[in-house]
């Protein structure tokens, strides 16, 4: 998923800068001189955990011990506001309040008591768990020069995390299940480019984020025990309209 989100947006800045070879008309010529605009953004994100696990799984003694776990990807979406405060004619503040939904899986390895050829067999058990983050990312927004429609720019901050599923009960269906712990701060870094049309700015970016804390909240159990520590990560493709 992250492969074709690239080299969508790849293919895009190629596009934009072969066309941009020759001089045209500027549009919304005297809209970076604004100290302040708004938008909203649309995209998609892919979401994922960093896995240590801790030194007791490799103890393979035990029926229905938590052999190995890892961490599985999938893809949401995120949408929401945006203020940008002018700096200099080169960097901008970018305030944002996005609502992002996503999906991260973690696939456990539990022994088994059936052997063949003299080889422990293990069960596999997904353990789905969703979210529903709040976020406020806070943002510098280095711009290159403006090249007729178009420029390119860089984008780095933080974006404090609070997770609403968190907190909520587990239903008995989707028990066991494991909590994780709120909230979280990210480091973002990203990439994007400004394209300036005849009525708004489309900008589309990409954009990755790791966290800081380890999100793992210890119960006790071999699900949580199996794992030394968790660290969320994102990977995002956003569509900005000024």
């Amino acid at each position: 998923m992250k492969t074709k989100l690239t080299a969508i947006f790849i293919f895009i800045f190629l596009t934009i800068s072969a066309s941009a070879q020759n001089e045209i008309v500027q549009n919304l010529r005297n809209y970076d001189r604004r100290p302040l605009h708004f938008g909203f953004t649309i995209g998609l994100n892919s979401a994922d955990f960093i896995v240590r696990n801790s030194d007791n799984f490799f103890d393979i003694s035990e029926i229905g011990k938590v052999f190995g776990v890892e961490a599985e990807q999938s893809v949401g979406f995120h949408l929401g506001p945006i203020s940008n405060f002018r700096i200099n004619d080169n960097l901008d503040l970018r305030i944002l309040f996005d609502l992002t939904f996503s999906q991260r899986n973690l696939n456990y390895y539990i022994l088994t008591d059936v052997v063949e050829n003299g080889v422990p067999q293990f069960e596999n058990y997904t353990m789905k768990l969703t979210s529903t983050f709040i976020e406020f990312p806070v943002l510098l927004k280095y711009k290159s020069q403006r090249i007729n429609n178009y420029r390119i720019y860089v984008v780095g901050g933080l974006n404090p995390k609070v997770d609403l599923a968190a907190k909520k009960k587990i239903p008995e269906i989707e028990q066991p299940k494991i909590r994780i712990k709120q909230p979280d701060l990210f480091y973002e870094l990203g990439l994007g480019i400004d394209l300036y049309t005849t009525y708004f700015k489309f900008s589309p970016e990409i954009k990755f984020g790791t966290g800081f804390k380890n999100m793992l909240n210890q119960d006790g159990t071999e699900y949580s025990s199996s794992i030394k520590y968790l660290k969320s990560t994102m990977f995002m493709l956003s569509f900005h309209f000024e």
